[in-house]
């Protein structure tokens, strides 16, 4: 269930007594505990995937919510060249889901070098597919409708 705040941010609501890793990108997370979601540069150090957040919005089939946490790459897949070019890989979550990452690369950079093994913390939105799910919106949206997203990888923000 998606709400506005007092300021018109829009909050994703995770169930009640689920691990908080998911919610407003500006401001508190819904659960049992207020916490923000990492800024760039803390992420791959605090912002762990837990078994209740994104397994749970796949188990539930839900979409539509940002997410964020960390992944290791097991899979590149070739670009999507159809419409907005879209650099793709697989992540493999602590819980053992994984997700299809799609990474505007005509609005951000490319991930040159990526490879499988490597970390990869993100903050997008999380679409429900059979396979696991996609996270997408993982950049800044030039018109603005969107929350911001980014992904980090070696040391550096993306997005």
């Amino acid at each position: 269930m998606r709400r506005r705040g007092a300021r018109g941010a829009v909050a994703a609501l995770v169930l009640v007594g689920a691990a908080v890793a998911l919610g407003l990108t500006q401001g508190w997370i819904a659960g049992p505990a207020p916490a923000r979601i990492p800024a760039p540069g803390a992420a791959l150090a605090s912002a762990s995937t837990t078994r209740s957040d994104i397994r749970a919005l796949f188990d539930d089939r839900r979409s539509g919510i940002e997410v964020h946490g960390t992944g290791t790459v097991s899979r590149i897949l070739p670009d999507d060249t159809a419409g907005s070019r879209h650099e793709r890989f697989i992540l493999t979550l602590p819980d053992g889901l994984t997700i299809l990452v799609a990474y505007d690369i005509d609005i951000a950079p490319r991930l040159n070098g990526l490879r499988v093994g490597d970390a990869v913390a993100f903050l997008g939105q999380y679409e429900w597919n059979a396979e696991g799910g996609t996270v997408h919106w993982t950049h800044h949206d030039p018109s603005g409708r969107h929350e911001t997203g980014w992904l980090e990888w070696n040391d550096r923000t993306y997005g």
